[in-house]
């Protein structure tokens, strides 16, 4: 097995557009596990999550799904378009009858949830739900890993900001009502 010299190697040629960034950019990226956003016309690029954060994905994903009423959609990293921003959550809600297309327009979205990593904590914090709520969208959970179980932290769209509702850990099931009546137990998302 030979190894291949550095000069071998070719580089993706690429150039950054002259004003902001927009959606049609995002396309000029690999598929190689970052997650590209754009906020306000400006690129933002997140290094690919570690394997426990795609499990918490799963669980999330397996239990939304199995509290979902008919016609309710529940999906990983699909993208919600906002003004100048693109923004790629980690699981969210689509309401019955939504357009489905590639990015849905946030009156489609219930829920949005975004699961921390260390490298996306202060994204996810801080800007995320603040681009969220000013889009409208009703519902946001939180899910801090790295615990003896994952936490998570449910907030509800009250103006133009969200109002902590619940934080819930462990193995008990809590009943939540949004975006539908559902039993959630954090421990099951390992």
């Amino acid at each position: 097995m030979g190894l291949t010299s550095p000069a071998s190697y070719t580089l993706a040629h690429w150039s950054a557009p002259e004003g902001e960034w927009s959606e049609p950019d995002l396309h000029l990226f690999p598929q190689d596990g970052h997650r590209y956003e754009i906020v306000d016309g400006s690129l933002h690029a997140s290094p690919p999550p570690p394997e426990s954060h795609e499990a918490t994905v799963r669980g999330v994903v397996t239990s939304l799904r199995s509290s979902a009423p008919p016609g309710w959609w529940v999906c990983d990293r699909v993208g919600i378009q906002m003004g100048d921003s693109n923004l790629v959550p980690d699981v969210l809600v689509l309401r019955p009858r939504s357009s489905g297309s590639v990015w849905c327009d946030p009156a489609d979205v219930a829920l949005v949830v975004e699961i921390e990593t260390p490298a996306t904590q202060r994204f996810d914090r801080l800007l995320k739900p603040s681009l969220y709520a000013e889009a409208g969208i009703a519902s946001f959970w939180r899910v801090e890993p790295g615990r003896a179980t994952p936490l998570l932290h449910t907030y509800a769209l009250a103006g133009d900001r969200y109002q902590a509702v619940h934080s819930v850990e462990g193995a008990e099931p809590v009943k939540l009502d949004a975006p539908y009546p559902m039993r959630i137990a954090p421990a099951a998302w390992l």
